[in-house]
């Protein structure tokens, strides 16, 4: 008996978590990951919670508990990086994170002794790496995802770094940002436990703005200033680390210094290429073959593996190995231009330009649209069901395949939507 009560309370937080557009594949293992992260009580208590930010009374109502008990609790639950707290106007709102990036990594970003952390990697490792479905859907479900590539800044040339723009540089987000905090990166930490980690440095995750105060103030990440955040990139760039980070252009909240062995995204990127499962730059390697001397540098350091040798017909019927790119694999990071011996490569403008949603609001309700769960965003308080019955009834509306095309169309994503949010008030 207690094993039924058990599922439908772990089974109500998936139903809570798959209302966001970034949700959890459903499975066993995914039961076993949230039994460690969430005790029973916070599982039944998160899965009543609405997915836009609310307040301690907006909880306290719902959870039909008195405000001192209801902020002990929420305190809780920021304290073990499991909800998100956000000042406004003096006023903490909180927010469910998604999975990923989201508590999933929050739980990997520090030395834990509540949790399991050696059986909550493996548990990780078979979710994300064996069953792939997760990590399929994430980041495979329509055109927007949830990160982007920077560009590697030390490969710019003085003529492209003029078209860089702002929020395409890791630099210019440290500078810009109100908070910084430093963590240990999830992807090596877990991998680490597991026995597969590289030799890339570890405490070397980054986070920003509203994300960085809230774990900076739980004690979840380490509070960084603007010198110690910008040495830490110039590691990265230093261990050839790709730079992804929240697919935003303001207030972004992330930056992961990536490798191609351990990291999810990059690892994404490599199994399933052809659903472009991570926005690129909007730059993309030239490569001129008289200078290339085929010697695989580039070949070889490239984390996604876009760039092999080819055997190339020169003068008096001789052939020699010169570089060439897939560019429907390329993150157009611009690693592989510092790698070049003999100058061969540089960077240029992509033809067709990446389009990047204007901050969170902006990315998750285009995300809504095209993964179908606009209607959870507009009747959001679950508790009532009146909104189930009507988020039901929209949900088949916007299945219908005309309100689909009419949503999914490109301008309506980019513009209208961009200024729509622009006023949402939480």
């Amino acid at each position: 008996m207690a094993h039924h009560v058990n599922k439908k309370i772990y089974g109500n937080l998936i139903d809570r978590i798959n209302r966001l557009p970034q949700g959890a594949n459903p499975s066993q293992l995914l039961y076993q990951i949230l039994e460690i992260l969430f005790t029973k009580e916070e599982a039944q208590l998160i899965s009543l919670l609405p997915i836009k930010p609310f307040s301690v009374q907006k909880a306290s109502q719902i959870w039909k508990m008195n405000l001192c008990k209801t902020q002990i609790k929420l305190d809780k639950l920021c304290d073990k990086a499991l909800l998100i707290d956000i000042e406004q106007n003096g006023k903490s709102v909180y927010v469910l994170p998604p999975p990923m990036a989201g508590f999933f990594e929050f739980s990997m970003m520090r030395i834990r002794k509540d949790i399991d952390q050696k059986l909550l990697s493996e548990l990780f490792y078979q979710y994300l790496n064996v069953e792939k479905d997760f990590v399929k859907n994430l980041f495979t479900q329509g055109e927007t995802q949830l990160g982007r590539v920077f560009v590697h800044e030390p490969a710019l040339s003085s003529e492209v770094s003029l078209q860089v723009l702002d929020y395409e540089r890791a630099s210019k987000v440290i500078k810009n940002a109100t908070h910084r905090a430093v963590s240990m990166c999830y992807c090596r930490h877990k991998m680490h436990h597991i026995g597969k980690a590289c030799n890339n440095p570890i405490d070397i995750c980054m986070t920003f703005n509203i994300s960085a105060a809230s774990l900076i103030k739980h004690k979840n990440a380490r509070s960084v200033d603007v010198e110690e955040c910008m040495d830490l990139l110039q590691q990265a760039y230093d261990h050839k680390l790709v730079q992804f980070g929240d697919n935003v252009r303001e207030q972004v909240n992330f930056i992961c210094n990536c490798c191609g062995c351990c990291c999810e995204a990059l690892l994404a990127a490599k199994r399933f290429a052809i659903f472009n499962p991570v926005h690129t730059t909007n730059f993309i390697p030239e490569i001129d073959d008289q200078s290339c001397n085929g010697c695989k540098k580039c070949v070889n350091i490239c984390p996604v593996e876009a760039l092999h040798l080819i055997p190339k017909d020169i003068s008096g019927n001789k052939q020699k190995n010169i570089a060439t790119l897939n560019a429907n694999l390329c993150l157009g990071c611009g690693i592989c231009i510092r790698s070049c011996p003999n100058n061969a490569l540089k960077l240029r403008h992509r033809e067709t330009k990446i389009l990047t949603p204007l901050d969170s609001m902006h990315r998750v309700v285009v995300m809504a649209i095209e993964r179908g769960t606009l209607q959870d965003f507009i009747f959001d308080n679950r508790v009532l069901f009146s909104h189930r019955a009507m988020a039901a009834v929209l949900g088949v509306f916007f299945k219908l395949p005309l309100i689909k095309r009419i949503l999914a169309n490109r301008q309506l994503k980019s513009r209208y939507l961009e200024k729509l949010t622009k006023r949402i008030k939480y």
